[in-house]
């Protein structure tokens, strides 16, 4: 998830498509909307294979593969339910796509299993791409919903988490990172984060093209 998730135009990709290297050269590249550009370019070029993380593309040449952020949000929802001490939880999530709401669902189930009493208050920073790039905003929606009485909250946004974070370390809240650890990002503050491992995939995916067992479709991973 999110990343800054800025479209890739399908020049870039063909651009390493149409290299000299030809069919040896794989291009990875992450996030729903990176779906469109690998459809036109791998259709262009047959002979190159892709992989395409976070999204789907039914071609013959592009491996595609999604992650199950809904178990991983569970588990962090458990531990946030535990960890609160007002009963009160938070979600803000980047762009209103159903990836968001995914990870969303899971942190609320996991939430009612440690506290079926428990309350969880969401928000979605926006509908257009830009939602994933807004910290300021971030931090208003999190300080809106510390207001309501939520001590953790859990940044599924992108860039626009990072204003959950710092608005999380300046009310002395509870944090939950997402895709990578992000303690470093405020040490202190974060009660964990939900890692994703992108980097795995994409190495895995490269080596699998040099030693032959690449393969197009969804991998046994994918969920």
């Amino acid at each position: 998830m999110p990343s800054s998730r800025r479209p890739t135009r399908p020049s870039s990709s063909r651009r390493i498509a149409a290299s000299p290297n030809g069919a040896r050269i794989r291009s990875s590249l992450v996030g729903f909307n990176q779906s469109n550009p690998i459809e036109k370019v791998a259709a262009a070029f047959p002979k190159v294979r892709f992989t395409l993380i976070d999204g789907i593309v039914k071609l013959p040449n592009v491996q595609s593969v999604l992650f199950k952020e809904h178990e991983g949000s569970f588990l962090v929802g458990v531990l946030a339910a535990m960890a609160s001490k007002t009963g009160k939880l938070g979600f803000i999530g980047g762009m209103d796509i159903p990836l968001i709401r995914k990870f969303a669902c899971g942190y609320e189930q996991g939430i009612k299993h440690a506290n079926p009493k428990a309350e969880l208050m969401q928000n979605m920073t926006g509908t257009t791409p830009a939602a994933w790039n807004d910290p300021a905003r971030g931090g208003e929606l999190a300080k809106g919903q510390f207001d309501r009485g939520v001590d953790v909250v859990y940044a599924a946004a992108g860039g626009t988490g990072i204003g959950v974070l710092q608005a999380a370390k300046d009310r002395g809240k509870l944090a939950i990172g997402v895709d990578s650890n992000q303690n470093h990002v405020q040490p202190g503050t974060l009660l964990t984060s939900i890692v994703k491992r992108v980097d795995l995939v994409a190495h895995d995916s490269f080596k699998a093209a040099m030693d032959g067992s690449w393969q197009s479709g969804m991998p046994p991973c994918s969920a």
